[in-house]
């Protein structure tokens, strides 16, 4: 059996997971990384992405992120997330229907500010899209 290590996933809204895990696979801003016990110390910046998460009771889980840091000390795994979504609150239809929204609202954007809204927009619900 895997070596557990302490894990917490954290957004500004709520704490999604706190307990013991076994690996943590994020994806970095310098690519996806994999987080074992015992692992090397380090801070990174995280990109939007999914984090797969193995739990110590045997428990698999998926987290959409968008952004933030993850900390690795002999402590054990901080994820600090700007946002996270568990994949199991997701509905693929209802995604569907707010990507192409979200394309008809970047077309038609009037100016500037309003196309960089919409695109960002765009950007995280096609993020959302790599968890299916």
């Amino acid at each position: 059996m895997a070596e557990a290590f302490p894990f917490e996933l954290v957004s500004p809204e709520k704490q999604l997971v706190s307990g013991e895990a076994t690996e943590v696979l994020i994806p970095g801003t310098e690519g996806y990384f994999q987080v074992f016990a015992n692992h090397a110390p380090v801070m990174s910046t995280i990109k939007p992405g999914v984090v797969e998460v193995k739990m110590a009771d045997g428990e698999s889980s998926r987290y959409v992120i968008f952004g933030g840091f993850a900390d690795v000390s002999p402590a054990g795994l901080t994820l600090l997330a700007q946002h996270a979504v568990d994949v199991a609150d997701l509905d693929k239809a209802d995604l569907e229907r707010r990507i192409q929204d979200a394309k008809e609202d970047l077309a038609d954007a009037k100016d500037e500010e309003a196309r960089a809204k919409a695109a960002d927009y765009l950007d995280q619900l096609t993020t959302l899209q790599t968890a299916f």
